[in-house]
């Protein structure tokens, strides 16, 4: 079944309605940027602003499920993720690849030998509209929706449909229902992270991602760098499930994450990651916007792979929160300072900007 936008003069009037409400929520995103309210205390080293709260369409309650990666020597990275994340080969993917998951449960890796790049990323949709709700937005704003393509559907982890569209980098993006992990106990290493948590874009247009994801999908906007080269999106309780980094090209992928427990989890997983030959790259540390303990390193390909902990919470149901904004300055990304990687340029000092004072926390004091 194909879900054709609303295009041409034809469109029914409810078509024309819905489409029009999806733009003029793209525009009050667009519009609310730059503007400032009230000054929050803050520590020194990050100074940040307050926005108006923005994206009225209803809370899209998703969370990160799958992604799909083009990787050069496809034999060393199935092995690298085996061995170090814990993830074991459900099977071969047609046309050549290979499918990872935990256990029995969804599948979390699809891997294809070829060139690096972002194939694939996918979403499973939690809210009470479900997947046609998705549809419909996406439908509404004039997007191309497609039935997923049955290789992403698995009826024995609770996904029986899904549906397939493309970002504004035109990267293909998979929604589909809840999925039933009591599969991933089987047949489990004993080691391996609690789940894949979050996914944060490089994209050319930071803007157009967010007003995709903030004005179609129903995604909410936590924080941005005040530049806006850095935008931190929630569609669930976590602060971020989706980030978008500006990085001067279109449809990459900056890294992803897997959360652990906690903090007595990081020394454990250092010291294992030392022993299987595995450099950290990054941390440990504590991120600014989402408040997040992390740990970098890198799969064979130069994936950077981010262990996360901690992560700040939100409680849309119970009250409203103004996105923050951010200076572009090392100490915005680890609190506790140190070297900054140069593969996350945007956090260097912009020339003749100073950070502010004081702490860290805005005045609404929900987050």
């Amino acid at each position: 079944m194909l879900w054709i936008g609303c295009w041409g003069g034809s469109r029914p009037k409810a078509c024309r309605e819905l489409q029009g409400r999806a733009c003029r929520e793209q525009e009050r995103w667009r519009a609310c940027r730059g503007r400032k309210t009230r000054k929050g205390p803050w520590r020194r080293w990050f100074a940040v602003d307050s926005s108006p709260v923005v994206g009225t369409v209803g809370l899209a309650r998703t969370a990160v499920s799958h992604i799909g990666l083009s990787v050069p020597d496809l034999t060393a990275t199935v092995r690298f993720y085996e061995r170090i994340l814990g993830l074991v080969v459900h099977g071969e993917l047609a046309g050549g690849g290979v499918r990872l998951g935990w256990g029995t449960g969804h599948h979390v890796v699809d891997l294809v030998e070829g060139e690096k790049r972002l194939r694939h990323y996918g979403f499973e949709v939690r809210d009470a509209g479900g997947v046609p709700g998705i549809a419909g937005r996406l439908w509404s704003g004039g997007y191309p929706v497609e039935d997923l393509d049955p290789a992403y559907i698995d009826a024995a982890s609770g996904v029986a449909h899904g549906i397939s569209t493309v970002d504004p980098d035109g990267t293909e993006v998979h929604f589909h229902g809840t999925v039933l992990r009591q599969g991933e106990s089987a047949a489990d290493t004993g080691y391996r992270p609690v789940r894949y948590q979050h996914l944060t874009l490089g994209t050319d247009d930071v803007e157009a991602m967010v007003a995709f994801y903030v004005g179609v999908i129903g995604f909410r906007l936590s924080d941005e760098l005040d530049d806006g080269r850095f935008a931190w999106l929630r569609s669930d309780r976590d602060h971020h499930s989706l980030a978008a980094v500006q990085v001067g090209r279109g449809g990459d992928i900056d890294h992803y994450s897997y959360d652990l427990s906690e903090w007595a989890d990081f020394k454990a997983w250092c010291d294992r990651l030392t022993e299987e030959g595995v450099d950290i790259t990054w941390g440990p540390g504590r991120h600014g916007p989402g408040n997040n303990l992390f740990v970098f390193f890198d799969d064979p390909a130069g994936n950077h792979i981010e262990l996360s902990a901690e992560m700040e919470k939100f409680h849309d149901d119970h009250a409203a929160y103004a996105p923050r904004r951010w200076k572009p300055n090392p100490h915005t990304v680890n609190l506790w300072g140190g070297q900054t990687p140069a593969w996350r340029s945007q956090m260097h000092d912009q020339p003749g900007e100073t950070a502010e004072p004081d702490d860290r926390r805005t005045e609404q004091g929900n987050a």
